[in-house]
Order: structure tokens, then sequence, then C-alpha cells
């Protein structure tokens, strides 16, 4: 599209966002959620394993037995078999986390009539380094990303914050550090009436626009270049840290995104830019959205404005997040806002910056 054409689509739509009523953050979980991600308290829970081992070995499909312990809301104490193992790929590696990111694989015998009834193996994402405070705050700027994409769709990832104390059974030392659980992608699928689809090649014409639209700003508005939701050609990378889904029989794909630690809002010291998009550093922001969506992007920003009041809440009523975290975040948040604030700007940083492909 021509910049011209770009205006008339922009401007009929785009000065109602400044109408909107603010929007506060959602008070009711969604239809289908479970309970564990329905409650946005911090659960106080401990974790006993041989972590030494763990860490050492980092084995990514054997299983070390340990233990892990919660307390219920009406306070009952739950302690549940456990077996865990390290995850992922970039913070797996000991160069760059000497605390890997775990799969916590529940005791299903155990579960039943508990607050993780249903639940089986999730990913639990963890500190990174041991010895760096402000990797805590990292943990926490991640965990709201979650949240932020949670606000704004169903169709996103549930999360729980949690305050974990480490038991090192090798050698009884103990741990204390927030961490967060991740809602199973079959989950997010069911409770939106679709199923988890695993398809080869796939183009623009097989992306649900709506969610794909809102998933590109997103991740603008965070600062996140690594993912993809197409493949465009054979050997190109698919849906690079987003998975797809669709409702049983059809062919039309929603993208759900997740792991946003390279994304500028969390800023974390071992994230560095795609070379290929040569960016100064993660807190550059660039669109990824496709030119095809561009008649979509004007509700998708509309719909962004909507929800500021409500973004915002979320930012301030996470307490464990620091005065410097929080104001680095917020700032971060402000200048993304900026770039959507009128025509001009939408076109200047998103429209004129659409991608043919991503």
């Amino acid at each position: 599209m021509t910049g011209k054409t770009n205006s008339i689509i922009f401007a009929s739509l785009l000065a109602a966002m400044f109408l909107a009523a603010p929007v506060r953050a959602q008070v009711e979980p969604y239809p289908g959620l479970a309970p564990l991600f329905a409650d946005d308290s911090v659960l106080e829970v401990t974790i006993d394993a041989p972590l030494t081992a763990l860490m050492d070995v980092r084995p990514d499909k054997a299983y070390l037995d340990g233990s892990f312990t919660y307390t219920e809301a009406d306070g009952t104490t739950r302690k549940l078999g456990l077996k865990l193992r390290t995850r992922g790929n970039y913070r797996r590696d000991k160069e760059h986390c000497d605390f890997a990111p775990i799969r916590l694989n529940l005791d299903k015998s155990q579960v039943g009539g508990t607050l993780f009834e249903g639940q089986d193996k999730l990913k639990l994402v963890t500190h990174c380094q041991n010895n760096e405070v402000i990797y805590e705050q990292l943990v926490l700027r991640e965990y709201l990303a979650y949240r932020l994409l949670h606000e704004l769709t169903p169709r996103s990832f549930g999360v729980r914050l949690m305050r974990i104390t480490y038991l090192n059974t090798e050698n009884k030392r103990k741990r204390v550090r927030f961490g967060f659980v991740i809602e199973e992608n079959d989950a997010v699928a069911k409770r939106n009436g679709m199923k988890i689809a695993n398809v080869g090649l796939i183009t623009e014409e097989y992306v649900e626009r709506e969610q794909a639209s809102l998933v590109h700003v997103f991740q603008y508005m965070i600062g996140n270049t690594e993912y993809s939701v197409l493949r465009p050609e054979p050997k190109k990378d698919c849906c690079h840290n987003a998975d797809l889904m669709a409702p049983k029989g059809e062919s039309l794909y929603t993208p759900i995104a997740y792991d946003f630690d390279f994304a500028g809002l969390v800023n974390a010291p071992y994230a560095e830019p795609n070379p290929r998009y040569k960016l100064a550093n993660v807190r550059v922001r660039l669109f990824k959205g496709n030119c095809q969506y561009d008649e979509q992007l004007q509700a998708t920003l509309r719909y962004f404005h909507e929800k500021k009041a409500a973004l915002y809440q979320l930012i301030d009523d996470l307490e464990p997040l620091k005065g410097l975290s929080r104001s680095a975040v917020k700032s971060y948040i402000d200048a993304f806002y900026k770039r959507i604030a009128t025509t001009a700007d939408a076109e200047k940083w998103l429209i004129d910056k659409c991608y043919r492909a991503t």
C-alpha cells in the first residue's frame, strides 16, 4: 500500500481511539482457565531435589526425583511427588544461565482435588543466575509480559507467579527466588475450542488475521523480534516462539506467543538482537507485522488504546517489581504508546515498516 492509501485507512478510525473509555485489568478469569492460573496471587512453594546434579548434568530427557510442597488457600499444606529435568535451549546452556529453566512433572495420582488438579508437565521459568540480584527482576518482567498478553486475549498462556524455596537435598542448602509456571499449550487450545496444530509450510492466508495482528503489535510493544508465526518457504523457521492452534478440521491457524526473555521490556544482559535485523540492541523496536494486515491493524491499535489503563494497572499491581525496574518497564511502554498516539505516528513507526514476510 502507498502512504496516501494508508493515511485514508487510518484516519477514519484511529481518532476514535482517544474517545475509548479506560478499561481496568480483568477481574474474572477466562472460561476454562484452570484454578492454578485463574489466581494472580503469589504462590509459596518448596522444591526439594538434587539441584547440584540437576544443574551439573542438565538432563533434557531423564528426570530426577524430588518433591513439591505448597500451601492451599485454606492453609492446608500439600506435598506432591515430583520428577524434574532442565529444559529449553538458550537458557539451558551453562554459558548463559547457571540455574536453568525446569520441567516439573507432577505425580498425576496425587494432584486430584488440589490446586494442581489436571496439571501434568509444567514449564518453570527460573532466575537464570544464582548470584545476580537483577535476574530475579528479569523473571518478574518476563512474567509481566505474559500477563500483559493474557490481558489482551484469551488466546495466550496463563501463568502463575511463585516464590520458590529451593532445597538442595545433596547439601541441604536453601535458596529463595521468584519463578513462574506456564499453562500447557494443549490447555490453552482446549479452553479456546481448538487443538494444537503441527503444520509444514504456512503463509499469511492460513493465519487468522485478528490474532496475528494482535501478536505483532504486542511483540512490538514489548520490543521482541525473536518470534515467527509463518513458514513461507522450505527450510525456513516456522512458528519460532509461537504455537499454532485451530478448530478441528479447519486450516485457519491462530498463533499463541511465548518466550519473551529476549524482549526489550525484559532487557536481559544475555539477550542480543537477531543479526538479520541489524538492531543496535534488544531495546530497539522493529515492527514485524505483515503488510497484508494493514486494514486489521487499525482495529488492533484502537484495541490497544482501549486496554491501555488495564495494562498499566497490571504493572502497578505486580508488587515484587522493584522501583527502578517498574520505572523502566513503564517508560518502555510509554514509548510504545507515543508511537501510536496519532495517525501520523502509527504510519511512521508501524504501517510504513510493515513486512512482506515474518
